[in-house]
């Protein structure tokens, strides 16, 4: 009897730690965003950073942002990225609808930001066309996947030039926190005049996965209290 007992405990025990093991679906957070740049930089141009928190890479074809309309119908492509890879940051800068200054507008960023110091990895994606443009007053920024559904999104107030909102705690809705040196890996840009970590947020284990691990390791207390009984 006590044998009978014992197999469907350890069963459900080697679900758990298969569980525990196998990857959680990955979240997607606007961690930073720049809505000054479009107006005070060299580079001209507006930015924000989507990060992976989550422990497996997030396949983002077809993804489009939109910024306070919250309109699906109004939204822009993502382009240059076709996935975020688990515990990736990547930036998008705002460009014209067609691409055909993608390259000298992400040259420009990288030389503002890392002057020829490039960091290795560095992911840079782009979006751009008419009816959205992130406003210096407040505006919003709206991520929805192919399908129309919305992955996340912040809203913000009026911006400091020089300063991106700093989002790394994965907020939903309005972020206040600006980014500053020595916090959340920001620093000063090589420019002089602008602070943030574009391209380096680390991600931390999704709350789920802790939660699992938790009821794993009980529920192997419970078999092993249950056996010397």
């Amino acid at each position: 009897m006590k044998k009978s007992l014992e197999k469907p405990m350890f069963g459900l025990v080697a679900a758990l730690v298969a569980a525990v093991a196998a990857p959680v679906h990955a979240n997607i957070i606007i961690s930073e965003v720049a809505p000054y740049a479009s107006g005070n930089t060299v580079y001209a141009a507006d930015w924000f950073e989507l990060t992976n928190t989550g422990s497996s890479a997030v396949n983002i074809t077809g993804w489009k942002v939109d910024d306070n309309s919250n309109s699906f119908a109004s939204s822009l492509a993502l382009r240059g990225v076709s996935s975020i890879a688990a515990g990736q940051s990547v930036i998008f800068l705002e460009s014209n609808a067609s691409g055909t200054n993608d390259s000298s507008i992400n040259s420009g960023f990288k030389s503002a930001w890392f002057g020829t110091n490039i960091p290795a990895g560095l992911v840079i994606g782009n979006y751009g066309g008419s009816g959205i443009g992130l406003s210096t007053s407040g505006d919003a920024v709206n991520i929805y996947n192919s399908g129309g559904s919305l992955i996340t999104n912040i809203s913000f107030d009026a911006s400091t030039t020089g300063k991106s909102f700093d989002n790394t705690a994965g907020l939903v809705g309005n972020v206040t926190q600006l980014s500053a040196v020595g916090i959340n890996g920001a620093f000063n840009a090589f420019n002089g005049t602008e602070i943030g970590s574009p391209g380096l947020v680390s991600a931390v284990p999704e709350p789920e996965s802790f939660a699992l691990m938790l009821a794993g390791l009980g529920l192997i207390g419970a078999v092993a209290r249950k056996r010397q009984h």
